[in-house]
């Protein structure tokens, strides 16, 4: 039965008068059996959007937080940042920062990546990469840990996040395939800029301010315009006619889900919306799959929240989303083109879930595998 959804409902509102019907979420009290408070965490980009938003949820998260090591460029070292009721100060990240580090979680580009992960690693420290370095190479997990936490199992020193727009469409593609198998998606994914990093952020805010009285009708679009625009390309174009961002979403999702021969098509597009990922999901099954099933199976998964109810336009929007730890799901209806199909809108944090949440779960999930341990003393005072 569809719960009762009052348009006035906010996600960021539900700790303050959670609903009922919100009986798959779980909030995860300060501490409340978590151990990776007993490691020591070096961030590597702990100036950029995602290092930033690991500190904030690792504030959140914990009661007391994990030993951090905050690191970046030499440009950014000697930069002091509050966590807490510590001022912690940015080193410059070098191949030879990483003794007594446990875990490294490293938000840079794949050339950092590629430079330090390796020292990481021979320190003693298992390396939670957020870029594409490492997705695809065979002896690195690329995990969601809600949908191949196991995966965790077999890693050798590297383990990998995936693309900000795979995560929330392997996380709504996961529990519906246990209905039926899943033959063909196609995902139109609507990207925010914060995914581009802090440059076109800042264009976005400049560009609307200057651009808000501007002729449309008269005047072409500046190259690179993102203001009242869109942009149907996100990373380089392929032999293909792809985008690399559109293969990446296409490969990692075949990687996560153990599924070499699912047929995927994206499109990615860039939006100017400053923070959340969404798309326009189609996937087609081995048999036809109702409303209600994939609903059902969608409200179990942990980490994602139904929120469909169109006759009061409750739906999942990149706003309201943005700040959310879960994957949000609505529009779910039958594909009307396809007996086997279903159509569904999905929104999620690019910068939490799509980034800085995922690996801090993984690190989490390593711990409650046995795999991870803290090597320094755990006495904290």
């Amino acid at each position: 039965m569809l719960p009762n959804f009052s348009p006035r409902y906010s996600p960021k509102r539900r700790q303050q008068n959670p609903p009922v019907w919100y009986s798959n979420l779980v909030i995860l009290k300060k501490g409340e059996g978590v151990s990776v408070e007993d490691l020591t965490i070096a961030v590597v980009g702990a100036t950029g959007a995602v290092g930033a938003e690991f500190l904030r949820i690792v504030e959140q998260r914990y009661a007391k937080p994990p030993r951090l090591r905050l690191m970046a460029s030499k440009r950014s070292a000697g930069k002091r940042i509050a966590v807490g009721s510590e001022e912690l100060v940015v080193e410059e990240a070098t191949k030879d920062s990483f003794e007594g580090v446990d875990v490294a979680f490293i938000s840079a580009t794949s050339a950092v990546s590629r430079d330090l992960a390796p020292h990481a690693v021979a320190a003693g420290a298992v390396v939670i990469d957020d870029g594409s370095a490492f997705r695809m190479e065979a002896n690195v997990p690329l995990v969601v840990p809600e949908v191949n936490g196991e995966d965790v199992e077999w890693h050798e020193g590297i383990i990998s996040i995936p693309n900000c727009s795979t995560t929330p469409l392997v996380m709504a593609a996961h529990p519906l395939r246990e209905l039926a198998p899943i033959r063909r998606v196609i995902a139109d994914t609507y990207q925010s800029v914060s995914g581009a990093g802090a440059s076109l952020v800042a264009d976005l805010r400049e560009q609307s301010a200057r651009l808000v009285d501007a002729d449309h009708s008269a005047t072409a679009s500046e190259p690179g315009q993102i203001a009242y625009n869109l942009i149907p390309q996100i990373d380089r174009f392929m032999d293909t006619g792809y985008t690399y961002e559109e293969q990446k979403m296409r490969q990692e999702s075949q990687k996560i889900l153990h599924d070499p021969e699912l047929h995927i098509s994206a499109t990615c597009v860039r939006v100017p919306v400053y923070v959340s990922h969404s798309a326009a999901v189609h996937l087609e099954f081995e048999r036809p799959v109702s409303v209600g099933e994939a609903r059902e199976a969608l409200a179990s998964m942990p980490g994602l929240t139904v929120l469909d109810d169109p006759a009061n336009n409750a739906y999942p929007m990149p706003w309201d989303v943005s700040g959310e730890d879960d994957v949000f799901v609505g529009r779910i209806r039958q594909d009307l083109s396809n007996p086997n199909g279903l159509a569904l809108w999905i929104v999620s944090d690019n910068l939490r879930k799509g980034a800085a949440l995922n690996s801090l779960q993984i690190a989490e999930e390593l711990v409650k595998r046995d795999r991870l341990k803290p090597r320094a003393a755990t006495t904290r005072v």
